[in-house]
């Protein structure tokens, strides 16, 4: 999971105490601020930030080291802040423009315990990949600067592992909101629980969806679907072997056009919604989750197959899914269930939910579904 920092440095006051409060009730981590008033107005749950630079007065820095939980100094003059105040945590600020300040960013990545790096506009994440390629190792935090929501998401997802945290300076209340959702938007993990077949019916034609990802999915990996919204299956990707065909690893023959997948942001679309570009979460065994980027659907009429399952605590788990050998539903221990050799009493593996659902957010209201 990434934290967002926020930068109010240089926003009109009005602006500045809204974005605290916004803040606040969000999960923003850190408010970089160069204003002593306005740290007071900062709860002790947000962290303090100060950003020192060869041109920032000194008394200025005295009352910062006093308020701020964290100072960050230009690396030309990092070393005389060091133990400025105990319990002070400190970092390093560096603006990448060329290829020996992208050096220094490097090494100082890899001996600071955070870098605030700030990289020239440009239309290549090169630089920023390459910063992350040799500090992989590094104990420290990489802070990268963003110019937006958008540049945000790209700077998180940059070699998988991305940025450790990104810095917005908000234009208006909200920004700070949508930058959690970018950083923060879908749980690290789910809670998958083991399902029992208990009801098998063979149903005739109708229209399955394969989802196409721009990922290569793993062995034990798929993408939750259900008929209802609170309970999903687990489906396995196309990574194991096939007879008369060679494996598709980007892709999960998921389930009828009418059943629900999770998408980020704890929501889910109904698989007739997902195009090119959609984003969803892809799921392992163990639980835990990613986002993919569908490279397209592929929709055809095929023989069907319902598969009914109860939980433990006896919550009825609902799907349609094509009525073939190679379309397969994972089960505990990363075991490959193919549906046409289900039988009552086999375990899977799925996700449930106690909220209902509206065009895909969570809700709680009476909503019935059978």
């Amino acid at each position: 999971m990434k934290s967002a920092w926020i930068d109010l440095r240089g926003l009109a006051t009005d602006l500045a105490t809204a974005v605290i409060e916004e803040s606040t009730h969000i999960g923003i981590e850190t408010v970089v601020l160069d204003d002593p008033d306005l740290a007071g107005k900062v709860p002790p749950t947000l962290q303090k930030a100060a950003v020192i630079t060869g041109e920032t007065p000194t008394s200025l820095i005295d009352q910062l080291v006093d308020v701020v939980d964290i100072l960050i100094a230009e690396h030309s003059i990092a070393e005389k802040f060091e133990g400025i105040r105990p319990g002070l945590r400190s970092g390093v600020m560096i603006k990448v423009l060329d290829e020996p300040t992208l050096e220094l960013a490097c090494k100082i990545a890899n001996e600071s315990p955070l870098t605030l790096v700030e990289f020239r506009q440009d239309p290549s994440k090169i630089p920023l990949e390459i910063l992350l390629a040799a500090a992989d190792r590094a104990k420290g935090s990489i802070i990268t600067v963003v110019d937006g929501i958008e540049d945000a998401a790209v700077t998180i997802g940059v070699l998988e592992r991305g940025s450790d945290a990104v810095l917005l300076t908000p234009k208006r209340v909200g920004e700070a909101t949508e930058l959690v959702q970018v950083t923060q938007g879908q749980a690290a993990s789910l809670e998958l629980e083991e399902l029992e077949i208990v009801g098998l019916t063979h149903l005739g034609l109708g229209d399955r969806v394969c989802v196409d990802t721009c990922s290569h999915l793993r062995p034990n990996e798929g993408i939750l679907v259900g008929s209802y919204s609170t309970g999903l299956v687990l489906v396995s990707s196309e990574t194991h072997p096939l007879p008369y065909m060679p494996t598709r690893p980007f892709r999960v023959n998921a389930a009828a056009l009418s059943s629900y997948t999770l998408t980020p942001g704890n929501r889910t679309q109904y698989l007739s919604e997902l195009h090119c570009g959609s984003e969803i979460l892809a799921v392992s065994t163990d639980g835990s989750v990613r986002t993919v980027v569908v490279g397209r659907i592929k929709m055809e009429s095929r023989p069907m197959l319902r598969i009914e399952a109860r939980t433990a605590t006896g919550q009825l788990v609902d799907m349609v899914g094509q009525d073939d050998w190679h379309v397969r539903a994972l089960g505990p221990g990363g075991s490959v269930n193919n549906f046409t050799e289900l039988r009552p009493g086999d375990l899977i593996l799925g996700h449930t939910m106690t909220d209902q659902r509206h065009v895909g957010y969570a809700i709680r209201e009476f909503l019935h579904e059978q």
